[in-house]
């Protein structure tokens, strides 16, 4: 049957089999590809990457830096910078389209179109207008999420069912309590589960503008290594990006599950 459930611990189960799956079909690429070349440096065997993991976070002898610690600062100081400003705009302008008819013909056409610009065409835009520094990676990741989530958050806003808003103004409640004590509440877990969604592409545009302009960061880390054919640093860090946007969900949906305990339906 379709969307029948199974247990947890089917569902854990296959999850295990299918990271072993992965995990097992990589260390047979990098074997077959080390008995053709066995000085290969594309496809790194297990010990390979362990000595670029230990590299990583090692202290490195020319720059007296831990790689690791120092672009894992600016990398994340650069996305949460970004995803705060993109977030907290898209809630603003989101509700103000949704509640304020107005506002939703100003606002809606320029974000439709300004939502399937993608931020990295515009890097030289960014370079123009902003600089180099912190403020253009803040601005690119703030200006690519930024319109997809205001227009989900309204979405969200326009699936309030009007019997929920009669009933409040029934019961006495201003525009500012209906706004926030009915219609903010029933947006929320929508827009944590878009924030969710928009992660990926914020990393996205975070690396490639490190990776052309960045003199720090994990883009830059990655370029400069892949210049250099280490692909035992690359791959690690293409792993901890990825472990790394993993938590970031699961934080939001503990998040989600904590602050919307009115939110209905399963994940």
């Amino acid at each position: 049957m379709i969307r029948q459930a199974i247990g947890n611990r089917w569902m854990l189960a296959l999850g295990v089999v299918s990271v072993v799956a992965l995990l097992g079909g990589y260390a047979a690429l990098s074997h077959h590809q080390h008995q053709i070349n066995p000085d290969d440096r594309t496809i790194p065997t297990w010990s390979q990457l362990k000595d670029g993991f230990v590299k990583i976070v090692g202290v490195n002898a020319r720059s007296d830096e831990r790689w690791l610690v120092v672009d894992a600062k600016a990398t994340g100081k650069r996305l949460f910078l970004g995803l705060l400003c993109g977030v907290g705009g898209a809630m603003v302008l989101g509700m103000m389209m949704g509640c304020l008819a107005p506002v939703e013909a100003v606002l809606h056409p320029p974000l439709a179109m300004l939502a399937k610009l993608p931020p990295t065409a515009m890097l030289a835009v960014f370079f123009v207008l902003v600089g180099t520094d912190t403020n253009m990676y803040v601005a690119m990741i703030a200006f690519g999420v930024l319109p997809s989530l205001a227009q989900s958050v309204y979405l969200a806003v326009k699936d309030v069912p009007d019997e929920f808003l009669y009933k409040a103004y029934t019961l006495g409640a201003s525009h500012i309590e209906v706004v926030w004590n009915v219609v903010f509440r029933q947006v929320m877990p929508r827009l944590i589960d878009s924030i969710r969604l928009q992660l990926g592409p914020a990393m996205v545009y975070l690396i490639a503008a490190e990776m052309v302009v960045g003199d720090v960061g994990f883009g830059y880390r990655i370029r400069l290594q892949s210049k250099l054919l280490n692909m035992d640093v690359v791959y690690p860090y293409l792993v901890i990006l990825a472990v790394f946007g993993f938590s970031m969900d699961y934080a939001l949906l503990k998040l989600q599950r904590k602050i919307c305990p009115w939110c209905s339906y399963d994940k």
